[in-house]
Order: C-alpha cells, then sequence, then structure tokens
C-alpha cells in the first residue's frame, strides 16, 4: 500500500503570520467585499503576490444559471495572465466572508481551482504558495498548490510535457 501525505502549517491568527503574508490575506479579505454572491452569499476574495512585486485580485462572480459562476482563484489566475503575461505567482491568499456562518477558519480551493492552479503552477514553472483564512482564526499555509491534488491531470497525459 502507497501513502499520500504533506506538510502545511497552521497559524494560530493571522496577527502570527508574517507581515507580507499577513498584508496579502488582508487583501483578499478586503478583496471579498467586491465578491458578486447574491445566491450562495458566500463572498470569496483572493489576492496575489507577484514576482514582480504586483497584488492582483480576484473574487467569485455568480450567476443565476450556477454552473456560470466563476470563483475567485480562477478569476485571478485570468487576471494575472492578461495583465502580465509570463508573470510568476508566489504566493496567493485566500479568504471569505458568509452571510450564513462565521468566517473563522481557512477553506481551501474548490477542485475545479486546484486543477487551475496546478495548470498554472506548471506553465510557469513554479510553485504557488498558498494562505488560507477567514476574517479570523487559524491560517494555513501550503508551500504548492500541487500538493492540494494527488494524482492530477496534467499535460503529460495528454502526452505533453511532463
Amino acid at each position: 500500500m502507497e501513502h499520500y501525505q504533506f506538510s502545511y502549517e497552521s497559524i494560530d491568527s493571522i496577527d502570527a503570520v508574517p507581515a507580507a503574508d499577513a498584508a496579502l490575506l488582508r487583501a483578499a479579505i478586503a478583496a471579498t467585499s467586491l465578491a458578486y454572491a447574491p445566491y450562495s452569499g458566500f463572498q470569496v476574495g483572493a489576492a496575489a503576490l507577484l514576482t514582480n512585486g504586483a497584488i492582483v485580485l480576484g473574487t467569485n462572480q455568480e450567476n443565476a444559471s450556477y454552473p456560470v459562476g466563476s470563483c475567485a482563484e480562477r478569476v485571478l489566475l485570468g487576471n494575472v495572465a492578461l495583465q502580465y503575461p509570463g508573470e510568476k505567482i508566489k504566493t496567493m491568499a485566500i479568504s471569505y466572508r458568509s452571510a450564513k456562518r462565521a468566517s473563522d477558519q481557512p477553506i481551501s480551493p474548490c477542485g475545479m481551482c486546484r486543477q487551475a492552479l496546478l495548470e498554472f503552477e506548471h506553465r510557469s514553472d513554479a510553485p504557488i504558495r498558498l494562505v488560507l483564512g477567514g476574517e479570523t482564526g487559524s491560517v494555513m499555509i501550503i508551500e504548492s498548490a500541487r500538493l492540494l491534488l494527488p494524482f492530477a491531470f496534467t499535460p503529460r497525459e495528454l502526452g505533453g510535457q511532463p
């Protein structure tokens, strides 16, 4: 039998997170107010620090035809690709605000976003470090989005680069 496991850092609060990560997480928290989530009441904000020092934001954008909506992470990746072609993402912070529950623990990207993050890592040949947290509570730091998607479908499966 084989096992898959990974390590991540868990920090008690945003106040104990390194300053640059805390600032990025606060930018993601602030971005939640720009999300369009009238159906779920679940506003997600993402903020990325690029290797050139720029900060790029993304928010979820819902639609009455539910499959048409976009997650904050994928909106952010599109913004980076269009505004800063070829630039790498050093760190991405993700947070949320909910009309139905407290925003007091980290959330993790959905499966579709995990796949999109993995593809962005592959095309930029660099890991995307993730900082996950709510408006309050603990914060998780994961060194690469790839760790969230073992046995991923990659260009290798299509006969592309490994």
